[in-house]
């Protein structure tokens, strides 16, 4: 066998080798696009009512409340992000900290200070890189979150929004995610969780045909607003551990899938030029068989003159 022909079969050898991995990890996050979505979909109604519930507490008192009372002239900012711990999930995780270097960039146009809070270490490792400071991180838990999870994400992030700013606190809350539109399109998302907008939290009441319900605040509405705020962070912040993980989810599979069609697609080409290579040497083999046996000839018959 020649050189030439070695090389092409070892190199299908090895492709043929990575593609049954890609497929493998194809099927292995397909498998878990439909578990990530039925947990979005289950936690969905419970961030609703309980936005529903802050709103209304919020619009039917006067009470100054971290959650819905924006400061006079805000100064700092607290962005969360939620990248993915591990890769070949495509742009999933680079798209989500393009978002949040935008969204940094607009906060610090109007003149705030901004601490990051990052979930996943891919963001951690792209800020580390770039020696960028950052207030906190978590990791391992990206593809796979559950409540206890987001609990410790918005700890640090409910003590920042309650505390002073002379006292490292921050006047707002925003994160980025990966919102979970389809199998096919998942869109990196920022959004500002507090203040709550209590303007546009009743246009969407009111879009939607609801009616706010009256409450009775006992003892306060201050307190209860408090009571609120802790479950309101957590849940927006659950929901969007999930969203990110069904998307990261369904990047992984999209990627996968992209990766194992090329790698046939790379089969297929190295199993034509082996091919044409092993015709290449049979031709030569054949060449140099009617060379020698003519040349045979030709000293035969010089030998019987």
């Amino acid at each position: 066998m020649g050189a030439q022909l070695r090389v092409y079969k070892r190199r299908i050898r090895a492709v043929t080798a990575t593609k049954k991995i890609t497929k493998a990890m194809e099927m292995i996050a397909a498998s878990r696009i439909v578990k990530a979505q039925r947990k979005v979909a289950a936690s969905m109604p419970y961030a609703t009512e309980l936005t529903r519930a802050v709103t209304a507490v919020a619009t039917g008192s006067n009470t100054k409340h971290a959650l819905t009372t924006e400061a006079d002239t805000p100064t700092r900012a607290a962005v969360l992000l939620i990248t993915s711990d591990r890769g070949l999930a495509g742009g999933y995780s680079s798209n989500a900290i393009k978002q949040a270097d935008r969204l940094t960039e607009r906060l610090r146009a109007e003149g705030k200070d901004v601490d990051t809070y990052i979930v996943g270490r891919k963001g951690v490792a792209y800020y580390g890189f770039r020696e960028r400071k950052v207030a906190d991180s978590w990791t391992g838990f990206t593809d796979s979150p559950d409540y206890a999870d987001a609990k410790r994400v918005a700890a640090p992030l409910i003590e920042a929004i309650s505390a002073d700013t002379a006292e490292g606190g921050v006047d707002e809350l925003h994160i980025v995610f990966t919102e979970f539109v389809s199998m096919m399109t998942q869109n990196a998302v920022d959004g500002r969780m507090l203040p709550l907008s209590l303007d546009k939290a009743a246009e969407e009441t009111s879009a939607k045909g609801e009616i706010l319900p009256l409450f009775d605040f006992e003892p306060s509405a201050e307190d209860v607003l408090d009571a609120l705020l802790p479950r309101y962070v957590e849940s927006r912040v659950y929901n969007a551990l999930l969203q990110s993980a069904a998307s990261e989810h369904a990047a992984r599979r999209r990627a996968m899938k992209s990766a194992t069609d090329n790698a046939g697609d790379l089969i297929k080409s190295l199993s034509r030029l082996a091919n044409a290579a092993r015709q290449a040497e049979i031709t030569q083999e054949i060449s140099e068989i009617v060379g020698g046996a003519s040349a045979m000839a030709d000293a035969t018959a010089g030998s019987d003159k």
